[in-house]
């Protein structure tokens, strides 16, 4: 499962259940988010046991973005059977104040930030 853009790239390799997000996400809202929010809901119904979410080279997410990621996570919380682990880079400022919220809808979250 891919989505590519000039601006971002996502993809999930269901061998090391992995979900790497890379680039800029700057879409205009909800609509221009569907395809992303499709794929992210299509990994949570494979329901792997240890998620990683890596999104130490996504150097930019909007407030739609951040909003679809929420969704996410609420989803995984859903889904009890799944362990997110939430990869971010200290080197991005929206990451280190954003990330951390997200615990707040997922306490077992785990962060790690390098």
């Amino acid at each position: 499962m891919e989505l590519r853009d000039d601006d971002y790239q996502i993809w999930y390799d269901a061998e090391t259940q992995t979900l790497t997000c890379q680039g800029a996400l700057r879409l205009g809202g909800p609509d221009e988010y569907a395809p992303i929010a499709q794929l992210l809901d299509e990994v949570v119904k494979q329901e792997p046991k240890n998620l990683e979410l890596d999104l130490r080279k996504l150097a930019f997410l909007n407030s739609s973005g951040i909003n679809t990621l929420s969704k996410f996570v609420i989803k995984v919380r859903q889904n009890s059977q799944i362990q997110l682990v939430i990869q971010g880079s200290n080197e991005i400022p929206w990451q280190t104040k954003s990330l951390p919220n997200l615990q707040r809808l997922l306490p077992t979250l785990k962060l790690q930030f390098d």
